[in-house]
C-alpha cells in the first residue's frame, strides 16, 4: 500500500467546506438559514466560552471541522468568527470528561453551530476509535488495517481521515484511483486475465488489485499479472494455504500484496494476521462504527 499517516495526509479544505455548507444547509435551512430559537433568545452582542468535551473515551478525530463549522456560521449570521483553542490532536487517545477544544466568541454563533460540528465530530472520531481497536488487535504482527468505499455518501473524505487518525490506512479512495476486478467484472470481461488487460489497456497508470475466491483463482490473477489481491471470504485455514502458495511464488514473479476481506471480526484478527496476509480490509470501520459521544458545553461569558 501506498497510504501516507495521518500526520501527511489532512482533509481536503474544499471538501469539508462543502460538507458543512450542506450540513448547515440541512439544520438552518437555505444560507443564510436561521436557528429560531438562538436568535431569539440571545443577544448579538453577548459574548461567550464553550468547551467541547469527551463524553466517553475513545480516540479524536475530525478536529479540523470545528473551526470551519464556526467560521461558516459567522459568516452567515454576519459576527465575528470565535476563536478556538485546541486542547489535543487528532488521533490522541482521550479520557471522560477530557476538554478538546476552548471556543470563544459570539454566542449566539457558538450554539447555532453546536449540532453540526458535534454531528461531524463525533461522527469521524468513532471511526476513529474503532479503527484504532483493530490496529492494536494487529499490533507486532506485520498486517494493516484498511477501510473500504462502505462510506457515508458525502463523508468519505471525513471518515477514511478518521481511519488514519485511528491508526489504519486507505485502501483507495474510489472507483478512479484503483481498479478493483471483481467477480461481475471477470463475468463480463470472459476471464481474470481478459479483465486486467482490459484495465490496463484502458487505464495503464492505474494499480490493478485481483479479488480470489480461491486458490485456482488467486494463481490465475498472478498469471495475469495482478500483484495484489484480495482473498475474500475465505476460512482461516484456506488462507493460510494461499498465502504460502503466493508465497511460494514470489521469487519468481516478484512482491504480491495480499489482503483478507470478507467476514473478519475482531476475535479473529490476530488469527487471520497470523497467516502471513499484508492487510485486512473491514468495511465496518466506516459503515458501522458508533459515534463517539462528545458535548459542547457554555461555561461563561466573555473571554
Amino acid at each position: 500500500m501506498t497510504a501516507a499517516p495521518a500526520a501527511s495526509r489532512g482533509l481536503d479544505p474544499v471538501r469539508l467546506r462543502a460538507v458543512v455548507t450542506a450540513a448547515l444547509d440541512e439544520d438552518l435551512g437555505p444560507a443564510p438559514g436561521r436557528d429560531v430559537t438562538s436568535q431569539a433568545t440571545i443577544a448579538r452582542a453577548a459574548a461567550g466560552r464553550a468547551h467541547l468535551v469527551a463524553r466517553a473515551a475513545g480516540v479524536v478525530a475530525g478536529l479540523p471541522v470545528v473551526e470551519v463549522v464556526l467560521a461558516e456560521v459567522a459568516d452567515r449570521l454576519a459576527l465575528p468568527a470565535p476563536t478556538v483553542e485546541l486542547r489535543v490532536a487528532d488521533g490522541a487517545a482521550i479520557a471522560v470528561g477530557e476538554v478538546l477544544a476552548v471556543l470563544r466568541g459570539p454566542v449566539q454563533v457558538l450554539l447555532v453551530a453546536e449540532r453540526t460540528l458535534l454531528n461531524l465530530v463525533s461522527r469521524a472520531s468513532g471511526v476513529a476509535t474503532h479503527t484504532r481497536r483493530w490496529a492494536d488487535a494487529l499490533a507486532g504482527s506485520g498486517a494493516s488495517v484498511l477501510d473500504t468505499r462502505k462510506t457515508t455518501p458525502g463523508l468519505r473524505d471525513l471518515e477514511k481521515y478518521a481511519v488514519r487518525c485511528g491508526g489504519g490506512d486507505n485502501k483507495r479512495m474510489g472507483l478512479y484511483d484503483v481498479a478493483m476486478v471483481k467477480d461481475n467484472h471477470v463475468a463480463a470481461a470472459g476471464s481474470v486475465s481478459g479483465a486486467v488487460a482490459a484495465v490496463r489497456a484502458a487505464f495503464p497508470e492505474v494499480p490493478v488489485q485481483v479479488e480470489a475466491d480461491t486458490l485456482a483463482q488467486a494463481m490465475e490473477a498472478i498469471d495475469a499479472g495482478a500483484r495484489f489481491l484480495l482473498l475474500d471470504n475465505m476460512a482461516t485455514a484456506l488462507l493460510a494455504e494461499v498465502v504460502a502458495a503466493v508465497r511460494a511464488r514470489e521469487p519468481q514473479v516478484g512482491p504480491v500484496e495480499l489482503e483478507a476481506t470478507g467476514n473478519l471480526t475482531l476475535d479473529r484478527a490476530a488469527e487471520v494476521a497470523a497467516t502471513g496476509v499484508d492487510h485486512l480490509s473491514v468495511g465496518a470501520l466506516t459503515h458501522s462504527s458508533p459515534i463517539l459521544d462528545l458535548a459542547l458545553d457554555l461555561v461563561g461569558s466573555g473571554g
